[in-house]
């Protein structure tokens, strides 16, 4: 049974959300404001979030860097706002999906389903991958660069783990996108280029190399120069 927690001001969708899901099988947890969604959090370790954006106490943006100090799991933003500024600065700060209102239960409960099975797909745990000073250990699903950790996101990590087990190949931001977030991806779309940048920064903060190395105009792959 997937515990579930909602973070959502909205009296009428939370109980809305609460009962459709409750109806799937979930077990619910329900916060009113994102100070509520962060005590509750720490307290049952949800396998997945819903939260929308517009909350008291701590805004939905805040909400997320919080939990994204800390934790991988899966969050699913619902938010009224629909330009592409807003998803993309979304999922660069750590949601794995955005939902815009007003939205069918159904598609919600499937996007939850598509979250849940990659938060639980089996994993080779007997082999951590190593690139130049990376070791990217696949059990705790966390990059260390020389010995030290680094607080990757789980689609950052997600996609440092793509690149480095083909290190050869030339990855597209579509191949990317498609492969990390299950989605299609939209041309216009900066997510990759977010995700990118906040990697390189994590990695020069640690005083380590990136690897990372940018195509231009074909996307990126690893250093070859620098394979063990």
């Amino acid at each position: 049974m997937a515990q579930i927690l909602i973070v959502e001001d909205d009296n009428d969708i939370n109980q809305a959300v609460t009962k459709f899901l409750t109806q799937q099988g979930a077990q619910i947890r329900q916060a009113y404001s994102g100070t509520e969604g962060i005590l509750l959090w720490k307290m049952y370790s949800p396998d997945l979030i819903i939260a929308d954006l517009m909350l008291p106490g701590i805004s939905g943006e805040d909400f997320l860097r919080e939990i994204r100090k800390e934790s991988s799991v899966p969050v699913i933003v619902l938010s009224a706002r629909d330009g592409l500024a807003d998803k993309v600065n979304l999922l660069g700060i750590g949601a794995d999906d955005y939902m815009t209102k007003p939205f069918e239960m159904e598609e919600l409960w499937a996007r939850i389903q598509v979250q849940l099975r990659r938060q639980n797909r089996e994993v080779d745990h007997s082999q951590n991958l190593r690139f130049g000073q990376w070791r990217l250990d696949m059990e705790e699903r966390t990059l260390y660069a020389c010995g030290q950790p680094v607080p990757l996101t789980r689609h950052e990590f997600d996609i440092a783990e793509l690149l480095v087990r083909r290190p050869k190949k030339v990855f597209t931001k579509q191949e990317i996108y498609e492969a990390v977030w299950n989605q299609d991806y939209f041309v216009e779309d900066k997510t990759i280029n977010v995700h990118i940048s906040n990697i390189r920064s994590k990695l020069k903060e640690s005083g380590t190399d990136d690897y990372i190395q940018t195509v231009w105009g074909i996307g990126f792959k690893m250093c070859s120069d620098q394979r063990l």
